[in-house]
């Protein structure tokens, strides 16, 4: 089987979810290949960049291969101003070779002018001409020779973001018209979306062969003529570049659970999409990792990735009590263990270098009504014993659910003032209802973004409070506080939370 992680999204570490998919159907005794084209695709465009016609970009293109090279080294983070410039630069090249095909393109982003990922007949259209494709060059290339190479039977292609979706699309058409026989799989985060939203009605059943939602090892193995048994298996990394990614050092992203354990929370996805939580028993998530460092041998990582929606408690207790070696990041619920000083020592010396936590907000009326389920004065504890241990925190906020004003929206800024000496970093964020949202039959709804693939809704603000008016909020009074704009100024650019733990 061929996996293939297409473009474009974030080239900082190896793919969880082929890796992950790989490892299960290496463990069944078949055979497996990887592609990073997310990674090699980037790196192809920047081979041979747009000609530049200003200063900028003259100068981004002189410096390109150091600044690639600088990427991956640990001496620039440690000059916040020089990385800067450093992602700057680079993605400049990116953006100036976009724009010769009408894109918004960047080292995290793909927006087509032309083409919408929220609508199935501009995915068709991408599907239908796949030589429009900016990636076109790349994976008509490489697509025909890694396929006589490895003669796969079943090809699968990871789609999670919608910044991947055209592109997806422009690979599945070109591999359906080069090689009309070989079976093509389609799995992935967005897709689990898109087929667990109940209004969803497969418009490609003529161009995928297969859509799955959720884990697809199971699928996988019987469509590749294997007889599947229940177990676990280490995910697989050993096909993938792991020197080449945008990083100083391997990022080891792992995943020890799918879901949410607490899974009530009414604005998250999840909940609505109606994902189970599953977990892997930290017993087996410590084997995993010391599997896997001995595994990509002689590359050593240098931070470990949790994917989970929330590390679980048991496993951080597990973790603190028998460290895995490496510095670690995740995210993580505000939960009273994380209130314990002498637990968030133990978390320190385990290796947690920055935990990634949602607050949401600062008003109390609000989590509750979002059923967040934790409370400020636990949140103030946290903040505090986490700082004092030396763990750095990325603090994500929603503004604009149906409970919040303007009122509320100023006691969340009121409390990032008051303990923003603990705050490392800030996520501000708009909120979008999803469509399967517990609270969508009680407010007025519209079209959100105008495609039948979308997974939010508009909807009547109950208070009033408008998306314009929200952000007039986040950019005249939120972001210009003197204290939140220090914290807003860590933030690293494109790369966000997938570098900022470089830089605790």
């Amino acid at each position: 089987m061929l996996l293939i992680h297409p473009p474009a999204a974030k080239a900082c570490e190896p793919p969880a979810g082929i890796a992950r998919l790989a490892g299960a159907i290496r463990g069944h005794g078949l055979p497996c290949t990887l592609l990073d084209a997310n990674l090699e695709g980037q790196l192809f465009l920047l081979a041979a960049p747009a000609a530049s016609t200003d200063i900028w970009s003259r100068r981004a293109g002189r410096n390109l291969t150091n600044n690639l090279a600088s990427l991956r080294s640990p001496e620039l983070y440690q000059n916040h101003a020089r990385y800067r410039r450093s992602v700057a630069d680079v993605n400049r090249m990116l953006e100036q070779t976009g724009k010769r095909h009408h894109l918004s393109l960047s080292l995290t982003n793909y927006q087509d002018e032309e083409l919408s990922p929220l609508k199935s007949a501009d995915l068709i259209r991408a599907a239908e001409r796949p030589e429009a494709n900016i990636f076109f060059p790349y994976f008509s290339t490489r697509l025909p020779g890694l396929i006589e190479e490895s003669r796969p039977t079943l090809i699968g292609l990871s789609l999670n973001y919608l910044s991947q979706a055209t592109t997806t699309f422009a690979m599945l058409g070109f591999l359906k018209k080069r090689y009309p026989g070989l079976p093509i799989a389609l799995g992935g985060g967005l897709v689990t979306s898109w087929l667990r939203n109940p209004g969803f009605r497969n418009p490609f059943a003529g161009l995928i062969d297969h859509c799955l939602a959720g884990p697809g090892e199971e699928t996988l193995i019987r469509l590749l003529a294997g007889n599947f048994s229940l177990g676990h298996h280490t995910p697989d990394y050993t096909d993938l570049p792991l020197t080449d990614y945008l990083a100083p050092g391997l990022i080891l992203p792992y995943a020890a659970s799918s879901g949410c354990y607490w899974n009530h929370c009414l604005f998250c996805p999840e909940k609505a999409e109606g994902n189970p939580y599953q977990q892997i028993l930290p017993a087996t998530v410590l084997a995993d990792l010391a599997k896997l460092k001995t595994a990509i041998q002689p590359v050593q990582p240098s931070l470990l990735h949790f994917l989970d929606n929330a590390v679980s408690p048991a496993l951080m207790q597990a973790l603190a009590a028998e460290p895995p070696g490496l510095d670690w990041y995740g995210f993580a619920r505000i939960s009273p263990l994380l209130a314990e000083p002498d637990f968030c020592q133990a978390l320190r010396r385990s290796g947690c270098r920055l935990l990634k936590l949602g607050l949401e907000s600062g008003e109390q009326a609000v989590l509750d009504a979002m059923h967040k389920g934790q409370d400020l004065a636990l949140s103030a504890k946290v903040l505090q014993a986490l700082a004092e241990a030396g763990i750095a925190t990325y603090i994500y906020l929603l503004f604009g659910t149906p409970a919040e004003s303007l009122a509320e929206a100023r006691h969340t800024l009121d409390f990032v003032v008051q303990h923003h000496a603990a705050i490392t970093f800030l996520n501000l964020a708009v909120f979008n209802m999803p469509i399967g949202s517990p609270e969508a039959p009680s407010v007025t709804r519209s079209e959100f973004y105008g495609g039948d693939l979308s997974l939010y809704t508009d909807f009547e603000h109950p208070k009033g409070w408008s998306r314009k008016e929200i952000r007039r909020f986040l950019d005249q009074e939120f972001k210009r506080h003197s204290a939140i704009a220090r914290i807003l100024h860590r933030d690293p650019p494109l790369f966000t939370s997938n570098h900022a733990a470089f830089f605790c």
